[in-house]
């Protein structure tokens, strides 16, 4: 999965003056937990732009004046109930060895014949919740609908992986064609291409003849 650099500073002080004074600066305080004890550190508002203002995901490098680095995953974060700036983010250390959880975005590819035919796509997980080693995590999780007929649905029982848990039920479903009144049956869609190609074969075999 790909990652995000985050240059921030460590806090020395935690208490409500030292954080409002960071925020007042346009810094973000922020905790990283997971290690032998939480990590306070702060980074400035714009440092998280990729980070959080994505529909794609993606882990971070929290990078401290002193030099150290922690590979991290945004595990929580708080915006502003009115000006919706971010007051406060906490961190998961990530470890080579330990599963880590995270929301992957699912992006689908191909076109549906369902869809073609006149249903309705209904996208229900656009984001999916799984639990996997840090090198296992997918920047994404690919469906293919190309198959996917009205009243078909694809759940999640059909996109289990030996890299990764999904953790939702296996019947949830991810993505489904609905029909709609304007729909037309795949199978006699089919079939009615069939028959008209019979019957223009059928109608070109006599001009051939005449042809010659």
């Amino acid at each position: 999965m790909k990652s995000i650099t985050i240059k921030g500073s460590q806090r020395e002080s935690v208490g409500k003056v030292s954080t409002k004074a960071l925020r007042n600066a346009g810094k973000v305080p922020c905790v990283l937990y997971g290690g032998e004890k939480p990590m306070h550190f702060s980074a400035d508002e714009l440092a998280f732009k990729k980070l959080v203002y994505t529909p794609n995901a993606y882990t971070a490098v929290i990078e401290l004046e002193s030099g150290e680095k922690f590979d991290a995953v945004l595990q929580d974060i708080q915006f502003h109930p009115v000006t919706d700036r971010i007051l406060h983010i906490d961190f998961y250390q990530l470890f080579a060895d330990k599963a880590v959880t995270m929301n992957i975005p699912v992006r689908l590819e191909g076109n549906s014949p369902g869809v073609r035919n006149g249903g309705r796509l209904l996208f229900r997980k656009r984001k999916l919740s799984i639990k996997a080693l840090p090198d296992l995590l997918p920047d994404f999780i690919t469906i293919d609908i190309s198959k996917l007929k009205i009243g078909g649905t694809i759940a999640v029982e059909t996109l289990l992986n030996d890299d990764f848990t999904i953790l939702h039920p296996d019947s949830t479903a991810v993505v489904q064609v609905k029909a709609s009144r304007n729909a037309v049956e795949d199978d006699e869609e089919e079939e009615e291409e069939g028959a008209e190609g019979a019957e223009g074969a059928a109608a070109e075999a006599p001009a051939a003849e005449g042809a010659e």
